[in-house]
């Protein structure tokens, strides 16, 4: 029977309709064979040669890196001498797109994060949290959006692993939507809504991928994509460029575990992971909890999800986390007990 269940942090509401598909056909299709580009025809293999020349930054220096940081040859926004400028065009609002986006590479051409070893893995979160740090200095950023696409139906359009990171003008509707609920909820209750998700799932042990010292996958209750997971650290952060070393690498083994499950048990999927931070303003928001989200791209929007906004998730993720944990079917054999009039 489908259901519609609404985020518990944004209001949205999510249907669930397991029965549309008994098995997502994803599962059992056969995927073709990933082909990598030749390293003589990656621009990464040889940054001085290819023209990503000089770094922003190398770990641990620019003749021996492992990671490194390069602007984006062919940026979606660009550093200008002011910050952004609002203005209208008759009744419609609009603003100079004024911001910097880079490129964090890895040494490795054949190995994306789920691959790297456990310190590089470490490694790379902690180089996105300095360049977190970083931009909240700079007074003409609002917010920093760090992502991965792993695939070309996530948007990797070049072979070899890399993780853009770009500082926007603007915070998000998407990360401020998201903040107004975190907001309301902790003005009701004087908690952080993601600090009661990770209790309540951790005492019901039925949505939850795995878990680290410091972290914790959940598959969310209200998930608007098959397999979507969050990784969260376990103790409250609300800024993840604030957050200590030893959590970041624990979420970090985390991801890398979460990652390697999808690759085992959902067919490898191209997929998209993101870092949800607080914005760049000096604000507090002891509201907040920050998380990577990993969507994995088994689903197309269609006619409804277009009209109404409503996502529809053909997988339950009770179902997911099962699955994801490598049992395949729902853990004890018992959905969980829902309360109803």
């Amino acid at each position: 029977m489908s259901e519609l269940r609404q985020d518990l942090t944004s209001g949205d509401w999510v249907m669930l309709a397991p029965g549309r598909a008994a098995r997502p056909k994803f599962l059992d299709a056969k995927r073709p064979v990933r082909k990598p580009t030749p390293k003589r025809a990656c621009p990464f293999e040889d940054l001085e040669r290819s023209g990503n020349w000089p770094l922003i930054a190398a770990y641990p220096d620019e003749k021996h890196w492992r990671i490194a940081v390069i602007p984006n040859k062919y940026p979606a926004i660009e550093r200008s001498e002011a910050c952004s400028v609002p203005f209208r065009y008759g009744i419609y609002h609009a603003r100079t797109a004024v911001g910097t986006h880079r490129l964090l590479i890895t040494r490795d051409h054949d190995r994306p994060f789920a691959a790297l070893a456990p310190a590089d893995a470490a490694r790379v979160l902690g180089v996105l949290r300095d360049m977190h740090a970083a931009a909240a200095k700079d007074e003409c950023a609002a917010y920093v959006s760090s992502f991965y696409n792993y695939g070309p139906a996530a948007g990797a359009s070049v072979w070899h692993p890399h993780y853009q990171i770009l500082t926007l003008p603007i915070v998000p509707a998407h990360a401020a939507h998201s903040l107004r609920g975190a907001n309301e909820y902790f003005k009701k209750f004087n908690r952080c809504v993601r600090c009661d998700i990770i209790a309540v799932e951790r005492k019901k042990r039925v949505r939850v991928v795995g878990e680290t010292a410091h972290a914790i996958a959940i598959a969310p209750y209200a998930a608007k994509h098959p397999f979507e997971v969050n990784v969260l650290p376990k103790r409250h952060w609300a800024s993840f460029r604030e957050t200590p070393a030893e959590t970041v690498g624990s979420v970090a083994r985390l991801l890398q575990d979460v990652l390697r499950r999808m690759k085992k048990y959902l067919n490898d999927p191209d997929l998209n992971f993101f870092i949800h931070d607080t914005p760049l303003d000096g604000r507090a928001y002891p509201h907040h909890h920050w998380h990577i989200e990993i969507v994995p791209r088994v689903s197309i929007d269609a006619g409804f999800e277009f009209s109404t906004g409503i996502e529809i998730n053909i997988v339950d993720p009770d179902e997911a986390a099962a699955h994801l944990s490598g049992k395949g079917a729902r853990r004890g054999g018992k959905k969980e007990k829902d309360i109803r009039p």
